[in-house]
């Protein structure tokens, strides 16, 4: 699992033997319970909350014409991690949501 700067981007990247996500994003965009990845302006993925809280989806939206979107169960860690970093990097449209969606989710 890594979160790093890569190319003026972050890149966020977790795996194990049955998944991998990676997404790489300018900002990221916090809600009560979902944070949405942009680049350039454009919504490419998300990380939200199935079940209430006891499972954190990563979804990446892709352009296919039978599939909207690929979405994998990620721990909260790795969330926090993008998050801690996000933060740190200035990536995040609002501190006052990330607080909320920290309290409401982490």
């Amino acid at each position: 699992m890594f979160v790093t700067e890569h190319d003026g981007r972050l890149l966020a990247r977790i795996e194990d033997d049955h998944m991998v996500f990676e997404v790489s994003f300018d900002r990221i965009e916090p809600t009560d319970v979902t944070l949405h990845f942009l680049r350039d302006g454009q919504q490419v993925g998300s990380i939200y909350n199935d079940d209430g809280t006891d499972r954190t989806m990563a979804r990446l939206t892709v352009d296919s014409e039978t599939t909207d979107f690929v979405g994998v169960e990620v721990p909260k860690e790795f969330v926090s991690r993008v998050l801690d970093i996000a933060e740190e990097t200035g990536r995040v449209t609002d501190e006052t949501a990330l607080a909320g969606y920290r309290l409401r989710v982490l």
